[in-house]
Parts: structure tokens; sequence; C-alpha cells
């Protein structure tokens, strides 16, 4: 084994922990990354990682996780989920303080918001900095940045502004969009997390970190304007409450409800840097609002986000949800299609599927089902997928998640919409003579008693109807290469 300090990142899964993983490859390390769900880790960054599945919730799956580590950066949050998430925020972080504690961890490295805690609070930043304090008083030396808002290709906040900004010409916007804001390029934010490793620890303590300079949201939204060629105008209104605010955002952006609530609750609280100690103490630079919004357009350009905000949501929620529930037979329809072309074309067709391409049949209902499953709370059919070809174990496909995929052969998805069931659709390539393969596509529920069966059952013949076409549409795609 090597003697190299071993780095935990709790949330690699995550958006900002996914490219902090990227990062610190290239540094005298050994990088631990912990997730509830670790598929697509290994085929992602090879043996150069090391995944473990733990839950910040489950104490008893943190000290395996936690072994051996010198530095543990706490990535966590629970933007996504609903419920009483700040009473989970405070289980988590406990948790998490106490195990690291007995296993000897030498620092903790933590993410949280930036906002004037003397002021009121949204339940979102009132978390944030509420674990921010349970990590900073276990005996584990802390450090604390407090981040304004990210803006990077797939941010959170920047996809929320280039949703609003490309598809409205004319833009309510409410008193929220003129709160003061420092925001901060993801590049940036990585640099403060990576240097933050070599840090003497007579300067650990919590640091606030932003762009170059404070702005308003309505001005990074006329910069983006700016930078696309688009004119857009901007209508004033005094007063729309978080709630409407977040349905609003729900029916242009791909933000779900419940995300969007807490989003415009917290950005309603300035998020300026008052203390300039991290400007001193680190080396970097960071850059403004012009420059941060560029470079997430170059990163959009190439084709595709190195990590998306949705990547963290609903990964490992399925497990959680029906952990210790005892599953009945699944249900199966599986589907057999002669397609002429070769498994390569066809494989091609099922590797593009969601996103705007859309599922080869019926897009309009599965875009119904993505509204119901919003109203219920769930994640919806308006993700998207991290680039339009290519694909990897662990993305994100509208409402489904890459659980496994063998390249040229089969991809299997796994649901992450609200379901009285766990459900997976499989594609598989097989080759046929003459140039032509066979394709297979098989959708499994897993029903949870007896309403998981009447679901199954009671929508079958719109599935019977809407898994014949997507298989026929498939092989079309193959055939015709479009």
């Amino acid at each position: 084994m090597s003697d190299d300090p071993v780095v935990l990142i709790a949330g690699a899964s995550g958006y900002v922990g996914g490219r902090l993983v990227e990062r610190l490859m290239n540094r005298p390390v050994r990088i631990r990354c912990m997730a509830r769900r670790t598929e697509g880790m290994r085929e992602r960054w090879g043996d150069r990682v090391e995944p473990v599945g733990a839950d910040v919730l489950e104490p008893d799956t943190l000290p395996r996780a936690l072994e051996g580590v010198h530095t543990a950066y706490y990535l966590i949050h629970s933007m996504g989920s609903g419920g009483d998430f700040e009473a989970r925020e405070r289980r988590a972080a406990e948790n998490f303080a106490a195990a690291a504690e007995q296993a000897g961890v030498k620092r903790i490295l933590y993410l949280g918001g930036l906002a004037d805690e003397r002021g009121r609070l949204s339940p979102h930043m009132r978390s944030r900095m509420e674990t921010g304090r349970i990590l900073r008083a276990s005996k584990v030396p802390t450090l604390e940045f407090r981040a304004s808002i990210v803006l990077g290709a797939g941010s959170l906040s920047f996809e929320m502004i280039r949703a609003l900004v490309q598809r409205l010409p004319v833009m309510i916007t409410p008193r929220w969009v003129r709160v003061r804001a420092q925001p901060i390029a993801v590049g940036d934010l990585l640099d403060y997390l990576e240097q933050a490793l070599d840090l003497p620890e007579d300067q650990v303590r919590v640091y606030e970190i932003g762009g170059a300079e404070p702005t308003r949201y309505r001005d990074i939204m006329a910069e983006y304007a700016r930078q696309r060629g688009l004119k857009r105008m901007f209508l004033p209104v005094p007063v729309l409450s978080p709630r409407l605010s977040s349905l609003w955002l729900g029916l242009v952006t791909p933000l779900f409800a419940r995300v969007g609530r807490k989003l415009i609750e917290s950005v309603t609280h300035p998020s300026v840097v008052t203390d300039p100690a991290a400007r001193e103490v680190f080396s970097v630079e960071p850059c403004g609002v012009r420059e941060a919004i560029a470079r997430a357009l170059e990163e959009e350009e190439r084709g595709f986000a190195t990590t998306r905000w949705s990547d963290s949501l609903a990964a490992g929620n399925t497990h959680r949800t029906w952990a210790g529930v005892r599953f009945g037979t699944r249900l199966v329809d599986s589907r057999t299609r002669r397609v002429a072309a070769t498994p390569e074309r066809a494989f091609g067709a099922v590797r593009r599927i969601g996103g705007t391409t859309g599922w080869y049949y019926g897009n309009p209902l599965w875009r119904l089902r993505g509204a119901v499953d919003e109203l219920a709370g769930g994640v919806g059919m308006r993700r998207g997928r991290r680039h339009a070809d290519e694909l990897r174990p662990g993305d994100v496909i509208d409402c489904w998640r890459v659980e496994s995929m063998e390249e040229g052969k089969v991809v299997r998805l796994r649901a992450e919409m609200k379901l009285p069931g766990r459900a997976w659709l499989e594609f598989e390539v097989s080759p046929a003579g003459d140039g032509e393969c066979e394709l297979r596509q098989t959708a499994v529920f897993d029903p949870k008693g007896l309403s998981g069966i009447l679901y199954w059952y009671g929508i079958y013949p719109l599935h019977a109807l809407v898994f014949r076409g997507m298989l026929k549409g498939a092989a079309r795609a193959a055939e015709t290469g479009r």
C-alpha cells in the first residue's frame, strides 16, 4: 500500500465532489470516494480511487469509510430531500463528526453556504450553518468554507439562470433577483478546496469565499444574455413569494419545485464576503461574473459538463427507501426486435436515448408522467443528460440513472421517479448475423406490496403501448442513423 495520506470525499457523486476527485488525482494522496451508491466510480476513475458505500444517516456504515483517513471533505447536503431535511442534516453531521473522531481523522474540510448568520435565515441556509457548527464542535479540526452561489457548467444556479434567459424573452423579476451575491466560479472554488489540504493547522477556521466582486442575480442574467447575444427585457414586480417563485421556476427551468423553493429561499439572503481572510491566506485570485460565465459556456460548448447539479439527486434514495422491505415477485416486460443494422449502430441509438433525443415514442406521455412525478415531489423528466451521445455508469437520463453499462452490449437504467416499488429499464444488443443484430428491451418492476401490484397492472396497457413504440423507434433510429 502507498504511504500517501488517505483523503476521503464524502459526497463524491455530487456536483462539486465529482470535480474535486479529478482535481486531487494530480496530488500525492490516495482518494477514497464515499457515496450511498458507488456504481460507475470504477468505470469513471479506474483504480485511481477507492469507492466506498456509506450513508451518513446510518452510523454503522461510517467506520469503514473513515478508517485510516487523514483528511475528510464533507460535501453532503439535502437540497433535493423533502420532509424534515433540517433534522436529517443535523443527524448526518453528528454521525459523521462522531465517526471521524473515533477514526482519528486529522482534519475535516466542509463546504457550506455564505450568509449573515445574525439575520433571519431560510431553513436550508440555517441548516448549512448548523452543520458547520456541529463539525467544528467535534475534536477534529474543521475548516469551513462559506461560499456564495457557484457558477459553472451544470451548477444549480447556472442552470437556473441559463434556462430562464434562454426561454423567456420577457422576464418577471421578483425582489430576490435584486439581492446582492458574490458568485464564485467552480474552478476557483476547487482551488480553495484543494489548497486547504496544505493549510497549517493554526489557520483552520471559517473562511468566506466568493468571486471578484458582488453583483445581483439580475445582473448575472443580463451578462449571460449579453454573452449569448440575446435581447431580454426585465419587468420587476414588488413581491413574489418563494413558494410562487419556485412553482414558476418549475414551469420554465430544469428545477423541480422542491429544489427550486430551497434555492429561492436561500438567495433571498445577501451572500457577500465581509471577511477578507480567505484572499489573504490562500493564493487564489477569483474571477468575476463575466469570466465565470464565459468559462461555463466554454465547457458547455465542448458538449457536456463534467458534473451536473442533478448528479447527486436521488443517488441512493432508492436504496434507503426500500431498505429492509421484502419485495414481491418481480414483474417483467421483455421484447425483442431484429434490427437491420450492425450492433454498433443499434447500441449507438440506445446510448442516445433520453434528453434532447427523447424516448423514441410517446414523448408527450413521458412529459406528462414527469409532471405527475414532480407534483408528487419526484425528480420529473427535465434533468436531461450530461452529454447527447456519451454515456457512463452513474449518469442521469431524465428520470433514470445509468446503473450499469457494458459498452456495445448492454445498458441498465434505474428509475428515480416516485413509484410504489423499484423499476429498471434494460437494453441489450447482440449480433444476429448478416450485418444485423437483435435488440432486447426489458422493463423490470419490483412492487412494494399490493399498491405496487395494482400500479403495475393498472397502467400496464399504457406501458405496453409505450414499450412497444420505444423498441420500434429505437430500431428505426439504428437503421436510419437518426
